[in-house]
């Protein structure tokens, strides 16, 4: 029943920062998706017998990949493998059924934001007993376990019901089919008062939530709608589809320009909220007001101790190095510790752990706490209306006061999409070759007051990561960032992040691109983008 099957090495299995992502076609060519995925088990040790929960986002090749995981984690020793029903599972309630039931690890199959389809992107990923994504170590260790991989196990049976749930024996391990809704709507229960968002809702209260036509749509459904009495259709494109109905289930306003044109519209709902592909981020919308990822954040964090399960408040806040420092001055006020981490979820998993931080953003917009070990779209969602309820105040009122009393981040992040590879890198390697020469500098009448690589010390476990963002630092305290993405399948990503701090008693009402004129002005001329990449404007602009 067990077989074992030689086979080559492929010379594209580096994970990046959310596992490997690459276009379906490329996992479907032969032994592809077995060979990442015993190179995952080959670096593993001690899961005999254990548990791995496995499940995706419900986008093309979804189901086939799911048989292939359960088929080998039998052939190599697994004791249990949990699946959601129909293959159905957000990142975060995997990593809630991973904690929960003390597993092993889990395999997310997710691209994450990147769009589904035969052609489009899809992504296998490993996450630790812990719920986190793995750690550098260990995709690493991956990534060379693949480089050399001659064989993989796999067990000759018959594919797996997984529609219905229940469970059953299979060669001697359990494969337990479970609702993917249930028990991460339980966990949101213990967490935030439903009582006062329920009375809220029934006041008249009103919201649009934009599922994307992705994986949060059931959750949004069973938890907005039936238990928390939202009005029927407020979860809109609930239903998970392959290709995510033809559309990118990326929540900013290019992606989720039908829900940003209604919320500013004179028949807007109250509130407005997006989820992504594998519902770990969020996009957050008032009332005629865009809530930017990094300002969310802060608000969170200044406002969690509303929410029962937060009554304390924050211990510590984690962001990424690009995401704005809004959340900065809220550590500062509350007199709690602000650590300033790469980008990647899985360097908030140390603190976490640690007991050192109760809340995590990056400006791509996650956000999450301790509940898991991943950013949580719709529990960034749950929090914004907890918050909604108990101070009875508009999301536009809310950000004026918080402007009030912190200051405001002018913030803007500029994304150049599919750029050459080859240009990225070499635009990169330009400003790193730089650095020791670019303070005291004039650019757009902006003086360079410093210019540094971002490399990272894990407070906890020591370990450093480098090379993680070209940081240069004005006069004034305003900056921007250069960094290349590690999520995309296509060429490179070249981001901008662009940041400018206005205090309380500044000037708060500012259009935030015209805010940032002079920075952009400063950037372009540092960087030569439109030069060396050929673009005369970004992809996206959020």
């Amino acid at each position: 029943m067990i077989a074992i099957i030689e086979t080559a090495p492929f010379d594209d299995q580096k994970p990046g920062t959310s596992g490997l992502r690459k276009k379906v076609p490329v996992f479907q060519q032969p032994n592809y998706v077995e060979n990442f995925v015993q190179s995952i088990f080959d670096s593993l040790a001690g899961y005999r017998g254990q548990t791995l929960v496995v499940g995706g986002d419900g986008r093309f090749y979804n189901r086939e990949v799911i048989q292939i995981v359960i088929k080998m984690a039998l052939a190599n020793g697994f004791g249990r493998v949990i699946v959601g029903q129909g293959g159905i599972l957000s990142t975060p309630a995997v990593s809630h059924l991973i904690r929960k039931n003390e597993a092993f690890g889990g395999i997310v199959l997710s691209a994450s934001h990147n769009p589904g389809g035969p052609t489009e992107d899809f992504g296998i990923k490993y996450n630790a007993g812990n719920g986190g994504p793995a750690t550098e170590k260990l995709t690493n260790a991956i990534h060379e376990r693949s480089k050399v991989i001659d064989r993989y196990a796999i067990a000759q049976v018959g594919d797996v019901a997984i529609d219905a749930v229940g469970s059953r024996e299979i060669g001697g391990m359990t494969v337990e089919v479970v609702d993917p809704v249930a028990d991460y709507a339980a966990l949101m229960d213990t967490l935030f008062d439903f009582d006062a968002i329920r009375a809220y809702f029934a006041s008249g209260f009103t919201m649009a939530f934009d599922a994307m036509h992705a994986v949060t749509g059931p959750y949004a459904v069973e938890i907005l709608e039936r238990r928390l009495g939202a009005a029927k259709g407020t979860a809109r494109n609930a239903v998970p589809s392959e290709d995510f109905g033809g559309h990118h289930p990326d929540p900013n306003l290019v992606h989720a320009k039908e829900l940003y044109e209604l919320m500013m519209s004179p028949d807007a709902p109250d509130f407005g909220a997006a989820s992504d592909g594998d519902g770990d981020r969020n996009l957050i919308i008032g009332k005629g007001i865009f809530v930017t990822p990094s300002d969310s954040i802060a608000v969170l964090a200044a406002n969690m101790h509303l929410a029962p399960g937060y009554a304390g408040g924050p211990v510590g806040i984690a962001r990424s190095m690009p995401t704005s420092a809004a959340a900065d001055e809220v550590a500062k006020a509350l007199g709690i510790e602000l650590y300033e981490t790469p980008t990647g979820w899985k360097f908030f998993g140390s603190l976490l752990d640690a007991g050192k931080v109760t809340i995590c953003g990056e400006e791509s917009a996650g956000t999450g706490s301790d509940h898991v070990r991943e950013k949580d779209g719709l529990w960034a969602v749950l929090l914004w209306l907890n918050i909604l309820a108990a101070r009875k105040e508009s999301v536009a009122d809310i950000m004026r006061d918080h402007w009030a009393r912190f200051g405001r981040n002018y913030y803007s992040r500029h994304d150049y999409e599919a750029v050459d590879a080859g240009a990225a890198n070499a635009l990169m390697d330009d400003l790193r070759g730089r650095l020791d020469h670019l303070s005291g500098q004039i650019f757009a009448g902006l003086a360079v007051a410093q210019a540094d690589d971002f490399a990272y010390r894990d407070p906890v476990d020591q370990s450093v990561t480098e090379k993680q963002g070209i940081r240069i630092l004005f006069e004034g305290g305003s900056r921007v960032v250069f960094r290349l993405s590690g999520t995309g399948t296509e060429g490179a990503t070249l981001r901008v992040y662009i940041e400018r701090f206005e205090p309380a008693d500044g000037r708060l009402d500012l259009d935030t691109q015209a805010a940032l004129a002079d920075l952009i002005e400063a950037a372009e001329a540092i960087a030569g983008i439109r030069s060396r990449t050929g673009r005369d404007a970004p992809t996206v602009i959020t």
